[in-house]
C-alpha cells in the first residue's frame, strides 16, 4: 500500500504540474510562476508531504516529488515526440544527476560536521554540568 499511495502522489503532482493549466499560468509572466506555485505545487506538496501520500522511510534517502514530475514529463515528451526526444534530454539529465550527487555529498559533509558540533557541544555541557556540581558539593 505504501508504494502505491506514492504512486499516486507522484501522479496527481505530475498531472497538474505537466498540464497545460501551468502554460496558462506561465504566459502571464514572472507573477503567473508564482501564482502556478500558490495554486499548483502548494496543493501538491499538501498532499504528498503533510496528508502523507508519499512517504518517505527513515532508513532511505528521501524522495520528493520532484522525481515523480521530472519522469512524467521525460517519458511523456518521448511518447508524443519519439525516442529523439529522449535522446536530446539526456545531456540535461546527465547533468541534473551530477548536480544531485553533488548535493547528495555536500549535505553528508554538513550533516557529518553537525554531528560533530554537537557531540563536541554536549561532552562540553557535561564538563561544565560535573564541574558545577563538583564546586556546589554535588559530588563526594
Amino acid at each position: 500500500m505504501l508504494y502505491f499511495k506514492s504512486v499516486i502522489g507522484f501522479l496527481l503532482a505530475s498531472l497538474f504540474i505537466m498540464s497545460d493549466l501551468w502554460g496558462e499560468f506561465a504566459s502571464i509572466g514572472i507573477f503567473g510562476g508564482y501564482l502556478a506555485a500558490i495554486i499548483i505545487v502548494s496543493p501538491m506538496w499538501y498532499l504528498n508531504h503533510s496528508v502523507g501520500l508519499i512517504e518517505n522511510d527513515n532508513r532511505a534517502a528521501w524522495v520528493d516529488m520532484a522525481w515523480g514530475i521530472a519522469i512524467a514529463g521525460t517519458l511523456r515528451d518521448t511518447f508524443i515526440n519519439g525516442f529523439d526526444a529522449l535522446t536530446s534530454a539526456l545531456p540535461t539529465l546527465s547533468i541534473v544527476i551530477l548536480g544531485a550527487v553533488a548535493g547528495g555529498i555536500s549535505v553528508g559533509l554538513i550533516e557529518k560536521h553537525m554531528a560533530k558540533s554537537r557531540i563536541i557541544e554536549d561532552t562540553t555541557v557535561v564538563k561544565t554540568t560535573n564541574a558545577k556540581s563538583v564546586l556546589k558539593g554535588g559530588y563526594k
